[in-house]
């Protein structure tokens, strides 16, 4: 890309020079960046980082409430600090998301994760009262947590459970596509789960689970 750059600028001086009536090399395009491919967490790691927040108060009940959800859903963190309780339905296993340009999507909602908000409310609700709120998510002093106080639940869960300080709320819905495409999930419906509006959104995930794409081969195929 430096050399592209180099023989561009090489060619408008040489035009503006008049040495040449144009710039030859104006049309010259550097390599295209592959796109990054993102982080994820194994399955031994995620249970670590789910098991972090230890103990039965109202920050370790809420704390887990959060990391559960964010990977049973794979919602982002906007999505989740807006979270309302008319908004989750715990008997039915599912909450209706808002995502980006207030598309709403429903996600489905796993028993571990339910299990865990349901603990919480009980804490929040004896803590601050039942009432209808902006927030499902409070601090501990009743406010709505912002985005960057996901974060630093986050942080807190990961130096505990020893993982990466690369690991961010967006490894978690990585982790949760990867997982989803790994066991053999449709990517169409990933790409549901995720709300992304285009499937090549989803199609970063397809690098990830190659190896078990070449693990079903080799069992699978005759001639592998």
């Amino acid at each position: 890309a430096r050399r592209v750059a180099a023989v561009r600028a090489f060619g408008r001086w040489l035009a503006e020079s008049e040495r040449l009536s144009g710039n030859p090399a104006a049309a010259l395009r550097g390599p295209r960046r592959g796109r990054t491919l993102p982080h994820w967490l194994e399955r031994d790691e995620i249970d670590a980082l789910l098991a972090a927040p230890a103990g039965d108060d109202q920050r370790a009940r809420r704390d887990r409430a959060i990391l559960e959800l964010l990977y049973s859903t794979g919602m982002r963190v906007g999505e989740l600090v807006a979270l309302t309780d008319e908004r989750i339905d715990l008997f039915g296993g599912v909450v209706v998301v808002r995502g980006k340009g207030r598309k709403e999507r429903l996600a489905p909602v796993g028993g571990p994760a339910v299990r865990a908000i349901e603990a919480y409310a009980l804490s929040r609700d004896a803590a601050h009262g039942r009432q209808k709120r902006r927030s499902t998510f409070l601090s501990l002093r009743g406010r709505p947590l912002a985005d960057r106080d996901i974060r630093r639940i986050l942080l807190r869960a990961i130096q505990v459970a020893g993982l990466s300080t690369r690991t961010t709320p967006h490894t978690l819905r990585h982790t949760f596509a990867t997982h989803l495409l790994k066991a053999g999930a449709d990517i169409r419906a990933v790409q549901e789960l995720l709300g992304h509006a285009s499937l090549n959104t989803t199609q970063i995930y397809t690098h990830l689970t190659l190896d078990a794409l070449r693990a079903v081969y080799a069992k699978a195929h005759p001639r592998a």
